[in-house]
């Protein structure tokens, strides 16, 4: 059994039907309006689902669903959901963050062949199953809740700065996030610098 919902017949929010085909072994419900209150029905054949462009952006929860309701799952492809990171959609994405999120999916779903468009290889697996739990992204707090939370107890309100430090005219450094990190393996620049010339 197979079922397909282009976006041409109908865009699906609800999957409250698809309990009367429990012997269903492909879905397809791409391009569709589906978000993170997604909620399958058991599947117990289900071996593939595509989930491409819905409005997916929490993937734990999501994996827990999945390794719960279909646990025969062996092909599943997220790509298009802002849970599944792309740097072909979003440029602060990269193709670590793409590995990454490859490891925590098969971490969460043992039994998957085919993860987005690739094949599970033997060391992927095996990194999933070493490193697979930490690499859960974790996204910042909301700031303007976490605003409302320091305005409400002012008690509990703690900076790491000196108080010093804490005014905009009175700084010495300046922190910031860097894509790429340089740790100098392939320099040969210090090999010609004697210890005087330091």
């Amino acid at each position: 059994w197979s079922i397909i919902f282009p976006v041409a017949f109908v865009v699906c929010r609800s999957l409250e039907g698809l309990k009367t085909f429990s012997y269903l072994e492909e879905l397809i419900l791409d391009n569709n309006l589906l978000g993170n209150d997604l909620l399958l029905p058991r599947l117990p054949h289900l071996h593939t689902l595509t989930l491409n462009k819905n409005q997916i952006t929490e993937l734990e929860s999501l994996l827990d669903h999945l390794a719960e309701v279909v646990p025969s799952l062996q092909y599943l492809s997220l790509l298009g959901n802002i849970a599944c990171p792309n740097e072909l959609v979003c440029k602060e994405k990269d193709e670590d963050d793409y590995q990454r999120y490859r490891y925590f999916v098969l971490h969460k779903l043992t039994n998957l062949k085919f993860l987005d468009t690739r094949k599970v290889t033997r060391r992927e697996r095996e990194e999933a199953l070493i490193r697979g739990a930490f690499m859960k992204v974790v996204k910042p707090k909301d700031v303007k809740a976490s605003s409302a939370a320091a305005s409400a107890s002012p008690e509990m309100h703690y900076t790491p700065l000196p108080s010093g430090s804490r005014e905009l005219t009175n700084h010495r450094g300046i922190l910031g996030k860097c894509r790429y990190v340089y740790y100098g393996k392939h320099s040969e620049g210090n090999r010609f610098i004697r210890d005087d010339q330091l």
